[in-house]
């Protein structure tokens, strides 16, 4: 019985450590100085040829979807990508997200897209988990689209992160 109660309490405790870590928010200090503040991004999407990894980030005013492609085109190409980003949620609607910027991080190993986020629609995108996103990749493959499979919620937990903490 020792044992059992044991094993019980350790999985509470990883699952609580785990619901904490969720919330792991980072800051960096863009080079104008301003801070930004956002959490690891997570794979929604993947496949043998191309996958694609989600986060938020906010400056505490405005708040974003960050995108990482892969795999992304080089910087002359990828500059070109500014259409809007469509993300359709579990509501059964679709959302448009201004294209805000396209960056090339982490000495250019990494393409980050930045779609804003409308303040009509954080509402919308604390509550629905997101379901499919369409991408004008420029010079690449015209719109493409991701079905999402994985951490479909993932936007709903690091919005609600951000906005308990404001």
């Amino acid at each position: 019985m020792k044992k059992f109660s044991a094993a019980i309490l350790t999985l509470l405790i990883l699952g609580c450590a785990k619901s904490f870590a969720q919330c792991e928010i980072k800051n960096r200090v863009l080079a104008d100085g301003s801070m930004v503040y956002y959490s690891n991004p997570e794979v929604f999407y993947t496949t043998k040829s191309k996958s694609l990894k989600i986060n938020i980030v906010t400056d505490k005013e405005n708040y974003f979807v960050a995108l990482q492609p892969t795999p992304f085109p080089e910087k002359k190409t990828g500059k070109k990508i500014t259409d809007d980003l469509i993300i359709y949620l579990a509501d059964k609607k679709s959302y448009k997200l201004a294209h805000f910027d396209t960056q090339y991080i982490a000495n250019d190993s990494v393409m980050q897209v930045l779609y804003l986020i409308d303040a009509k629609d954080l509402d919308a995108f604390s509550k629905f988990e997101a379901m499919t996103a369409a991408i004008n990749m420029k010079g690449t493959e015209f719109i493409r689209d991701y079905n999402f499979k994985l951490h479909k919620d993932e936007i709903v937990k690091q919005l609600a992160c951000f906005l308990k903490k404001d």
